[in-house]
């Protein structure tokens, strides 16, 4: 069992089975499980599958601050309900390769500042809805689409991290990342992934739903990527990057560093993206923060494992993409041209860097639009992109060549606060005035089933349903409740 402790504290030394979905061939669906248990404990025990007793042991994949991490690699039979038992709990999990399937779609799991300080209940709110649904209606997956570690104060872990945040964005260079300041670092991502992912509800879930997760700035810390470079090439940003990647590694892919999964784009791991494949279909995930500068979104490596990926996907097949800031948003040019000559105003130049529809990305902002819509158009399937980030709920179409429609489902935040009214109301605005960089693919944002506005300011998380060939999705509001059904 894992400890009750949510603070981030030390004492939070036993996380998991947490499961992460490898894909499936119609044959077997394969999971990876991590558990982490205190250095001076036995090994923990084989975890054993229902439908052939196998024993599978337990791989020690790092040893960190008094603790080691162990994963269990194993399979279950495709198409139908299994279980697997471990330290005497038996855990069932649901396929995703059956005609009829649940997927749930969270993101930003976390706030900027004092986020594991707030109240339990309030905090994690939505996450018990989510395991209470799982109750009466099981997921076989869990998409997890960013933030999922919000890492902010990390910036407080040591005294010369903290004099480097607060020295101009220009001028963070001549502070020195050494061995403690790494340690101290270190320890502080690794700790922080222990007290979130041990939270009550998260481990329910994590424990019988496998899940697929992608990085954002938040994991890293805010605006990762997006920030002048001197900042992120200075000794301090390259180290933080680093320390972050390490965990990331470690606790959502269930990886070691330098030993990529084969859901990997690339096995050299110089870009994060995934595959992660089951027969009729694909769940692809970018990666949209390694390779990210203020002048792009990823770079020569991400861009190649991503279009192979895309091109590796049987025709007709669904593809639900994972992309972790939406790709189908409302026209930010006049935000960013005002953002030019008012100060106030210029503090949000980050924040708007971050957004695919930025003038500093248009031309690779259409290279991935393009790419999307044309999957669509000359392979006979469909594709629908699953986003986060703006911690509101809202949807996207882009109308294509043939006539069918490109679907965005944007879901954040499940433990966000929803922000102000103003801010939904901003957007709005914007997203009438429309943005379509495409010819002869126009895009419209649009509200949630039975919604007014544009976008919602609720807390919230996506059901994507399958039944047969038929797929809808509903969003779960904070309190509003349950949207009517979406067909996609």
């Amino acid at each position: 069992m894992i400890a009750e402790q949510t603070k981030d504290d030390p004492t939070v030394d036993r996380v998991g089975p947490l499961l992460y979905a490898r894909g499936g061939d119609g044959y077997r669906n394969h999971v990876a499980a991590l558990v982490v248990r205190p250095e001076n404990d036995e090994p923990p025990p084989p975890l054993h599958v229902d439908d052939d007793g196998a024993a599978i042991e337990a791989q020690r994949i790092a040893t960190l601050f008094d603790r080691v991490v162990w994963r269990y690699d194993f399979s279950l039979p495709a198409g139908q309900p299994a279980a697997y038992r471990l330290g005497g709990e038996r855990f069932e999990i649901m396929p995703p390769d059956e005609p009829s399937v649940r997927i749930a779609y969270v993101s930003c799991n976390g706030q900027e500042n004092g986020d594991l300080d707030r109240d339990v209940g309030e905090r994690d709110a939505m996450w018990s809805r989510l395991v209470e649904e799982h109750g009466r209606a099981p997921f076989a997956l869990m998409l997890q689409g960013g933030d999922q570690l919000y890492a902010d104060d990390v910036l407080t872990a040591h005294e010369a991290v903290r004099r480097w945040s607060e020295r101009p964005k220009r001028q963070r260079a001549d502070i020195a990342f050494t061995a403690d300041v790494r340690e101290a670092v270190r320890r502080f991502y690794f700790r922080r992934y222990l007290t979130t992912f041990a939270r009550p509800a998260m481990r329910t879930l994590a424990a019988r739903v496998p899940s697929i997760m992608m990085w954002d700035d938040h994991d890293i810390f805010d605006g990762w990527g997006s920030h002048p470079e001197p900042l992120l090439d200075s000794p301090v940003g390259r180290g933080l990057f680093e320390a972050a990647r390490e965990m990331f590694l470690l606790f959502q892919f269930a990886a070691r560093d330098g030993a990529m999964p084969d859901i990997a784009f690339d096995r050299s791991g110089q870009t994060l993206g995934v595959a992660v494949r089951y027969p009729g279909l694909s769940i692809l995930a970018p990666d949209l923060r390694s390779e990210r500068r203020p002048d792009r979104v990823m770079g020569d490596a991400g861009w190649y494992g991503f279009e192979r990926a895309m091109a590796a996907t049987p025709d007709g097949e669904r593809i639900l993409l994972m992309s972790s800031v939406p790709a189908l948003g409302p026209r930010l040019s006049w935000v960013e041209a005002v953002a030019d000559i008012v100060p106030k105003i210029r503090e949000l130049e980050d924040d708007l860097r971050d957004q695919w529809q930025s003038r500093t990305h248009r031309e690779e902002w259409k290279r991935f639009l393009r790419l999307l819509a044309e999957r669509q158009e000359e392979f006979r399937g469909s594709v629908t992109v699953v986003s986060g980030e703006i911690h509101l709920a809202t949807r996207g179409e882009m109308r294509l060549k043939d006539g069918s429609t490109l679907h965005q489902l944007v879901a954040s935040g499940i433990s966000h606060p929803a922000p102000r009214d103003l801010y939904p109301r901003m957007l709005g605005l914007l997203a009438r005035v429309g943005e379509s960089p495409l010819r002869k693919r126009k895009i419209r944002l649009r509200p949630l089933p039975s919604t007014r506005a544009i976008y919602t300011g609720e807390r919230n998380y996506l059901v994507l349903s399958r039944a047969d060939a038929a797929w809808t999705a509903q969003w779960e509001l904070e309190d509003s409740g349950r949207t009517p059904l979406l067909s996609l």
